[in-house]
């Protein structure tokens, strides 16, 4: 039973650590053990995002009661934005200011690195924000909150796809490497399928071409990071998430179905 616990109380620390990373919940039980369980935490990304999604859903169906479908996806990419402390926004933002440099590699590197944003990732930013308040804001009213609720459910599991797939690009190491384990695709299959059976217990409708869509997204935007920085960091982990959660609310919009 001592052994039970033991594994219990360490998976709770685990799952503790992955909400204080991706969200600005202050779950502070066990904080200074972060450091040596960043890289055990990967499969408690799919839940967390899960979580802020039934949260998201939640602050949607009620909103809807007393204001318009654009207010609610106003208040839906707030929620969205702030309950990550803007962390992957930010990693965006670098991104693009990195990638379309159309500079050297090191060079890229270097420009993310610098905490100032450039017009790149200003415009970058903008853009994907509205084409997640366009998409919120224009489908159809039953499908809003769902589209909230898979959202960051899809964008943290695109975060452990680029992980499993990619190396990561700094040799000198970075914040995005404390993440990186031998467990990242056993943690990224696992993801996979829990979206696959969400997406197609919950939104059969949506199911293949969300599905397609968020792959498709996550194929291409790293094979982009592969050609242009030889492999991830932790800004272009973030934009991932971002451009995954746009993707998902878009492929929300569709009007046909497969089923």
């Amino acid at each position: 039973m001592a052994g039970l616990k033991k594994r219990i109380l360490f998976k709770i620390a685990l799952f503790c650590t992955a909400i204080r990373f991706l969200t600005i919940v202050p779950v502070a039980w066990r904080a200074e053990d972060d450091p040596q369980q960043f890289n055990k935490c990967l499969p408690f990304f799919p839940l967390v995002g899960a979580l802020i999604g039934v949260v998201g859903y939640l602050i949607a169906y009620l909103a809807l009661f007393v204001f318009p479908q654009s207010v609610v996806a106003v208040i839906g990419l707030i929620y969205l934005a702030f309950i990550s402390g803007f962390l992957h926004l930010d990693g965006l933002s670098d991104s693009a200011d990195g990638l379309l440099s159309s500079r050297p590699r090191e060079d890229c590197l270097i420009i993310m690195k610098d905490s100032r944003a450039g017009a790149m990732g200003v415009i970058v930013v903008v853009c994907v924000m509205l084409a997640k308040y366009s998409a919120l804001s224009s489908m159809e009213v039953e499908n809003l909150c769902l589209a909230i609720f898979f959202m960051p459910f899809a964008g943290r599991s695109s975060i452990l796809f680029s992980m499993a797939r990619l190396p990561y690009a700094k040799p000198e190491g970075g914040l995005g490497l404390l993440f990186y384990s031998d467990s990242s695709k056993i943690a990224a299959l696992v993801s996979f399928v829990l979206l696959f059976t969400l997406l197609a217990v919950m939104a059969p409708s949506k199911f293949l071409f969300s599905l397609l869509a968020i792959m498709a997204i996550n194929l291409i935007f790293g094979r982009w990071c592969c050609e242009r920085l030889g492999g991830a960091t932790g800004d272009t982990l973030g934009a991932s998430c971002e451009l995954t959660e746009a993707i998902t609310a878009v492929a929300f919009t569709a009007s046909f179905s497969f089923f």
